[in-house]
């Protein structure tokens, strides 16, 4: 998606996300179509894997997973977060539905932040702050993703109206405030581990994310019962 007038040869720059390329992508998982875009507001590299029919995307309401970069979690198996296990069971997913696409959001480090920045709040988490804190320690927006982008490449994949994968409803939210319409919001529960634990907690109470296998399991009485070590706080 371009501003007509940079075709034309005008003198205005380009906006929005342009489409570059459709290359082939055989995974573990299945075989996608991985959609390469530009972002000229940005200037970011951007990507969209589909699995099933490009033509079809138009109809019905598509499997979609809006995953911000991670390269901790993504890439290295960190198991401070959930990013790496959610971008899997993301895929896994919609392969089994039979279409579906996955957008991986570059430049949402850290909620946005940034990698170095990320790190610089790792290590205060690891010192007793939670992730909210850290930011907030940092003088760093708590959560600075913008999901515009995303929007653009599903419109210009014909994508209108998804089954979102996603505990966050900001992303719905926003989404829908793009003109992408949310039939449903797909929970993606990934079981946590002792080194997640409190940063998932932290998400559910401070973030608004939809955790509710954080309830009722004998390590969550643990924590509540004070035998574990937790920092999640009050606003």
């Amino acid at each position: 998606m371009t501003d007509n007038f940079g075709e034309l040869g005008g003198n205005a720059p380009l906006t929005g996300v342009e489409r570059v390329v459709i290359a082939p992508l055989p995974t573990v998982h299945g075989d996608f179509h991985a959609v390469g875009y530009l972002d000229h507001d940005l200037g970011e590299e951007q990507v969209v894997l589909v699995y099933g029919d490009l033509d079809t995307l138009g109809k019905g309401d598509v499997l979609t997973r809006l995953h911000s970069e991670c390269l901790t979690g993504d890439s290295f198996g960190s198991q401070h977060c959930e990013c790496g296990p959610q971008l899997t069971a993301s895929l896994q997913a919609i392969v089994a539905e039979g279409r579906g696409v996955l957008v991986y959001l570059r430049g949402h480090e850290g909620r946005g932040i940034g990698l170095l920045a990320k790190l610089k709040a790792m290590k205060l988490q690891a010192e007793g702050l939670d992730t909210v804190e850290a930011n907030v320690a940092l003088g760093l927006p708590v959560d600075a993703r913008d999901y515009r982008v995303a929007a653009q490449m599903l419109h210009d994949l014909g994508v209108r109206s998804v089954r979102l994968l996603s505990n966050n409803p900001r992303k719905r939210e926003s989404l829908q405030h793009h003109g992408i319409e949310v039939a449903e919001q797909v929970p993606l529960l990934i079981p946590p581990c002792e080194d997640n634990l409190t940063y998932l907690l932290t998400k559910r109470e401070r973030l608004d994310h939809y955790l509710p296998h954080l309830d009722g399991e004998e390590w969550a009485k643990a924590i509540f019962a004070g035998e574990a070590k937790t920092v999640v706080t009050e606003e």
